[in-house]
């Protein structure tokens, strides 16, 4: 997707928000790194997610800390991971498992912190949850992607956020019912708040899954140069399921050659506007070869 305006003030947000989380008294440095960062990578027609890498690349060295959200991504996991067999038998009374899985693993989405739209208190998401499930799907290509899913191949599930992925592990049990493997793609380097390996092993993805591959870089979604197992992967998929917005902005306008479902929560007017819908709509968008 290509970056817009209105990513300028967004991104120096998250800047600020991350900054803060660092409790260093790194703010201005990080701002400061951010804005020099811009002046090299702001240009119309520049993918969102690339010059997003680019700003908190050098936001992040300039607070020097690895991980400012190493406590939000383990609370907001509890928080999530409490949830679970109330998302289980959300599930298990619908007409359409897929559906009401696919449902579970959006309401998660909204656990994006440093959004305006979105929620910074992991601990107010369990308040939420019922009336996020009630929102249903707003844009919904769930039958589409049922369809796709007949086709030979494996599954390759790009995660997003941390809370988020407690429940993408009802979606992940949902799909092997169709008896594919579903491998996982995580996170190379911590970013933001989404899901690293050592995140994804504590929380145990790595026993829902087939297998666990990381990207190998620190990048919002999935960066163009990413490693041969993960090209591999794609080949061998029938489908890409990504999570999230970054996985979008990243990957909406690529062809990987195999057809891919984005299952967002489109939390800002471009990415809405983008997907012709109104912000804070749920969406199953399938995009195929």
């Amino acid at each position: 997707m290509d970056i817009r305006p209105e990513c300028v003030p967004c991104l120096l947000n998250r800047v600020l928000f991350q900054a803060r989380l660092a409790g260093n008294g790194s703010e201005f440095r990080a701002l400061s790194a951010a804005l020099s960062a811009y002046a090299e990578e702001f240009a119309e027609g520049r993918n969102s997610a690339e010059v997003a890498t680019g700003i908190h690349r050098k936001a992040y060295a300039a607070m020097g800390v690895k991980d400012p959200y190493t406590e939000l991504k383990v609370r907001a996991d509890e928080v999530a991971g409490s949830l679970l067999e109330k998302a289980a038998e959300f599930v298990d009374r619908s007409e359409d498992p897929l559906r009401a899985a696919l449902t579970v693993s959006l309401a998660g989405n909204i656990m994006d912190f440093g959004q305006s739209s979105s929620l910074d208190d992991p601990d107010k998401f369990a308040e939420l949850f019922e009336g996020l499930l009630a929102q249903g799907i707003g844009s919904d290509d769930t039958d589409l992607l049922r369809e796709t899913l007949a086709r030979p191949g494996e599954i390759l599930f790009i995660f997003d956020n941390c809370g988020e992925s407690q429940l993408d592990k009802i979606l992940i049990r949902e799909l092997k019912k169709t008896g594919k493997k579903v491998i996982g793609v995580v996170r190379g380097v911590p970013i933001l708040n989404d899901v690293t390996m050592e995140d994804a092993i504590r929380i145990g993805l790595d026993a829902e899954l087939d297998g666990i591959i990381g990207t190998g870089a620190f990048a919002i979604g999935i960066p163009l140069d990413v490693p041969d197992e993960i090209c591999d992967a794609i080949s061998n998929s029938c489908l890409v399921l990504a999570k999230g917005m970054a996985n979008y902005e990243s990957l909406g306008d690529r062809d990987i050659g195999v057809p891919v479902a984005f299952v967002l929560r489109a939390k800002c007017v471009p990415v809405a506007d983008s997907l012709h819908v109104k912000t804070g709509t749920n969406v199953v968008r399938l995009s195929l070869v």
